[in-house]
């Protein structure tokens, strides 16, 4: 397995994506074979070759493709068939980015939550200096040459965008998400709290209330990835991530991972349990 994930290099591009990552499921890795995609604010465009087949599962809702394709934010677990070998570079994008973005595309996104979208990147991107084969190829060794490549093949289409006030707005708001009530934004930012949740909705389509949940999940798995089954405390980690007691810690990953905590200790089969945590360099 192979896998990297760099920032741009390009601090206008920075504003709008938050990474560039890499993985590679060799022939013959033993690795679970259906990782599960947790709730995500995020947008992430991911770049495939033509004949690779994607699907991700909601319940009875199953979308599938081939090649590249847009993961639209989500709200609930996807499962994802990676039961065959594959390359991917995946470009993920700031919470809300896709509101400024959206007409600098030449294609229309159809954004929607939950939604799995296949793109075509000649069209989106005018993808002609160097075929997404040469591109997969190329990030197994040479990662570093891949993030200039990318950085130079999204100037284009984002360089020349500026933020609205919603937009720039809901940049001031998303830091503040991790350690600040949803009641008390409003005033740290000087606005009423009716204007930040507006523009919020307005720009992600996500309320502040399930936002904030999506990051404390988040946080919270990478602090359970780095420690023994042995070594968690329910209680404490209920604490320690401001749920009112253990059962709502557990309602909670029960909504949004469709596990207990028992269940998802003895299976550990999320992407970040599977693939590890990707190091930003």
């Amino acid at each position: 397995m192979n896998y990297w994930r760099r920032t741009p290099n390009n601090v206008h591009l920075s504003k709008f994506i938050d990474c560039y990552w890499f993985l590679e499921k060799e022939v013959g890795d033993l690795s679970h074979n259906y990782p599960k995609l947790n709730p995500d604010p995020t947008t992430h465009l991911i770049i495939a070759s033509a004949n690779h087949p994607y699907q991700y599962d909601q319940g009875t809702l199953s979308q599938r493709g081939y090649g590249s394709h847009w993961i639209f934010p989500h709200r609930h677990t996807f499962t994802m068939d990676h039961s065959s070998p594959f390359q991917i570079i995946g470009i993920k994008f700031r919470t809300g980015a896709l509101y400024s973005l959206e007409k600098s595309f030449s294609e229309t996104l159809g954004f929607a939550l939950e939604k799995i979208q296949t793109v075509y990147l000649n069209e989106l991107m005018g993808l002609d200096k160097w075929t997404i084969n040469e591109l997969l190829r190329e990030s197994i060794t040479y990662s570093e040459n891949v993030c200039t490549k990318l950085d130079d093949l999204f100037e284009p289409c984002i360089g020349h965008v500026r933020e609205d006030k919603h937009s720039e707005l809901v940049r001031q708001i998303l830091p503040l998400l991790s350690c600040t009530s949803i009641a008390d934004i409003g005033a740290k930012l000087h606005r009423s709290q009716r204007t930040v949740e507006r523009s919020f909705l307005r720009v992600t389509e996500l309320t502040l209330k399930q936002c904030q949940s999506m990051i404390r999940l988040e946080n919270m798995l990478n602090y359970l990835y780095q420690r023994k089954s042995e070594e968690i405390d329910w209680g404490d980690l209920a604490a320690q991530f401001e749920f009112s007691d253990q059962p709502h810690l557990i309602r909670h990953l029960k909504s949004t991972i469709g596990k207990t905590p028992g269940e998802y200790l003895l299976q550990r089969d999320l992407t970040i349990d599977i693939y590890g945590d990707f190091e930003v360099s």
